[in-house]
């Protein structure tokens, strides 16, 4: 039987000038250090890992021949995205203002030209951004991100990477749960364990919501 082999995303390299800031700027993100591996013949790599993230960024001395602070469209999913905006804030990285798209699917260059202020109509998936710099001026973009499309995830797996995905899942399915009890005449639900795991295996996979 043919099998499609795992190609699983590990890091990305960005490309900056001075590495001890860019590590001493990611650390005080609480990006988790992973490796800082100097060699004789001056190559250097860092890795860094944001928190609750399954791929990394690296960067370090005769890594890339891209010019420092060319890196862009690094996005880094958020389920709320004002929270991790003032999260960030107040460990000292400069965010901008939260944005979403004027032309809906727009790519990246057309999500940084055409901006409207504020978080999208109705906070949907995928619709809310806000940027922040390196001090090279890499790009990373924040995107929120509550349920996934149909297809973007392995529906034989229901995992959360981090414990604030599993909170906002959580979140979700006790608010569905308690529209769901009140059509039910407001008793009390016992299996309420039961339908919280259905509600949110269907909500990661894009099946039909229990009601």
């Amino acid at each position: 039987m043919n099998s499609t082999a795992d190609l699983k995303l590990e890091a990305v390299v960005i490309p900056v000038a001075d590495v001890d800031r860019s590590k001493r700027f990611y650390q005080a993100l609480g990006w988790r250090l992973d490796a800082d591996f100097a060699f004789d013949n001056g190559f250097r790599v860092v890795q860094v890992t944001p928190p609750g993230s399954p791929a990394s960024i690296q960067f370090g001395t005769l890594i890339t021949g891209q010019k420092p602070g060319t890196a862009e469209g690094v996005y880094l999913v958020v389920p709320d995205l004002a929270a991790a905006r003032d999260q960030l804030v107040a460990l000292g990285a400069e965010v901008g203002e939260i944005f979403h798209p004027q032309a809906p699917g727009a790519q990246f260059g057309q999500i940084m030209d055409g901006q409207a202020e504020g978080l999208a109509a109705d906070r949907a998936s995928y619709g809310s951004f806000a940027t922040f710099r390196d001090p090279d001026g890499n790009t990373f973009l924040l995107q929120e991100v509550t349920v996934r499309f149909p297809g973007r995830v392995d529906t034989a797996t229901t995992s959360y990477v981090s414990r604030s995905d599993l909170v906002e899942a959580l979140k979700r399915a006790a608010a569905a749960h308690g529209e769901h009890e009140t059509r039910n005449g407001g008793a009390h639900d016992e299996n309420w364990p039961e339908w919280y795991a259905t509600y949110m295996a269907a909500e990661q996979h894009g099946d039909e919501l229990p009601r």
